[in-house]
């Protein structure tokens, strides 16, 4: 197979080096055997490095304006369409020939969002017409296979992402840069397979993210269902007598006859945080060792693992509030009615409050009847320079409550679902790791499949 493997892993080297692009890793002295040193490192021998410009032709969008859009002719394709987005405007006049893009056409999103429109995409759609901030890319060298190329670029767009300054959610690139890297590429042969490798990877990653969305549709149904009552399970469905339980009208439309409707402070204590420092960010109440938790902490986590940045030392827990373990955390401003069980000791400001104390109510049904709430939330949420909730409207707040071993019931088939979306996540993850591994070998040479 591989007569050697290489030192060091491959760059993308730019012409002029200035820092706009990731550069050339070093390389050792010595090459090993089957291997030589380019403007990119250390390749195989066979290999050979093209500068980007020399590969393909870069053909920019057109600036359509608002006054030629209409609703009918070719659909014009803009970054949100490479989103996923299927509302287009139309133009139905005059255009240049290289604007006009086919399916399969290879696209490259150069101003755009971090690790989702900015890079490449294939058009999938129709034929269509090209939108500025977007390149239409035309592979003019026979020698290059246009899937192994799309690889590459997936591999280079992750390398400016790492390159761009800041933590900007936008990141662009220039059509100089572009056209000035150095690319490693092999023979044709091995590009296919190499291609071929990927593209089998990307498809289970695919399958993957279809089997994790249809999971989660099924889940929000099934929420829908049972925390309502529209759905029974069978256990409680039917009267001591074998006749079907039959429905009740309420505050919340009809309910099963043997719900109740229950204000949320009568379920659980509800608490709202605390940090009276000013100004927020002095260092002097932070680096401790107590969790200090934010809303983006409960926003990010998926309910059950909740990740934290900031830490409240003796001074900074004296100005917050302590909440114990296995609480439900709930945000009432920025992210309205995002909802998270916090397994440890934590504290946490003001934007979010705790529900504890469940008075002889289950706490994951809670977890659950709470999220399912979400929608309602936002709009209950008072709207100032930032929208926000508080206890004068949470604690009012009407659930439809089951008896307490039907609520038990649904929370033990909802967690269910969600630990077997959680197992999918992971292996999808995994799977996205182990092709980030497979680029850095194959792209590099340092492991052949020919």
């Amino acid at each position: 197979m591989n007569p050697g493997i290489a030192d060091r892993s491959v760059g993308y080297q730019t012409l002029e080096n200035n820092g706009a692009a990731t550069p050339a890793l070093e390389t050792a002295n010595d090459c090993p055997k089957g291997y030589k040193r380019t403007e990119v490192g250390v390749i195989p021998e066979d290999w050979d490095v093209q500068k980007f410009g020399d590969i393909c032709l870069l053909i920019n969008g057109r600036g359509f304006k608002p006054y030629e859009w209409g609703i009918e002719g070719l659909p014009i394709i803009r970054i949100q369409n490479l989103n996923g987005s299927d509302e287009y405007n139309y133009y139905q006049g005059i255009y240049d020939s290289k604007i006009f893009i086919k399916t399969g056409q290879l696209l490259f999103a150069w101003s755009g969002s971090r690790g989702t429109s900015f890079g490449p995409h294939v058009w999938k759609g129709g034929d269509a017409l090209l939108n500025y901030h977007t390149w239409k890319l035309v592979v003019r060298n026979e020698s290059i296979d246009e899937q192994y190329f799309f690889h590459i670029l997936k591999d280079l767009t992750k390398r400016i992402e790492e390159a761009a300054h800041g933590a900007s959610a936008l990141v662009h690139t220039q059509k100089g840069e572009m056209e000035n890297f150095y690319v490693p590429f092999p023979p044709k042969k091995e590009q296919t397979a190499i291609a071929n490798a990927l593209s089998d990877i990307d498809a289970l990653i695919s399958e993957l993210d279809t089997l994790i969305a249809k999971k989660q549709a099924i889940k929000t149904a099934t929420m829908q269902q049972l925390l309502t009552g529209r759905t029974r399970l069978p256990t409680f469905a039917k009267r001591e007598d074998g006749t079907d339980k039959g429905y009740k009208p309420s505050e919340l439309g009809e309910i099963p006859e043997d719900w109740e409707v229950i204000p949320l402070g009568k379920i659980a204590i509800i608490e709202r945080g605390k940090f009276t420092a000013r100004p927020r960010n002095d260092p002097k109440y932070f680096g401790g060792s107590i969790p200090f938790i934010q809303t983006g902490d409960i926003s990010r986590s998926n309910g059950w693992e909740v990740s934290y940045s900031q830490t409240l030392n003796k001074d900074g827990v004296e100005v917050s509030r302590l909440f114990p373990g296995n609480s439900l955390y709930f945000t009432i401003a920025a992210n309205i009615g995002d909802v998270a069980v916090v397994k440890f000791e934590a504290a946490c400001p003001d934007s979010l409050v705790v529900l504890s104390e469940y008075n002889d109510f289950c706490k994951i049904w809670l977890f659950y009847a709470l999220s399912r709430e979400k929608g309602n939330f936002e709009s209950l949420a008072t709207s100032n320079a930032q929208s926000n909730l508080n206890l004068e409207k949470l604690n009012p707040y009407l659930i439809a409550v089951p008896p307490l071993n039907e609520q038990t019931a649904i929370a033990n088939i909802l967690s269910d679902m969600d630990t077997e979306i959680t197992a999918l996540q992971q292996r999808q993850q995994k799977t996205r790791q182990i092709k980030q591994g497979m680029m850095q070998e194959l792209l590099t040479g340092r492991t052949r499949l020919l």
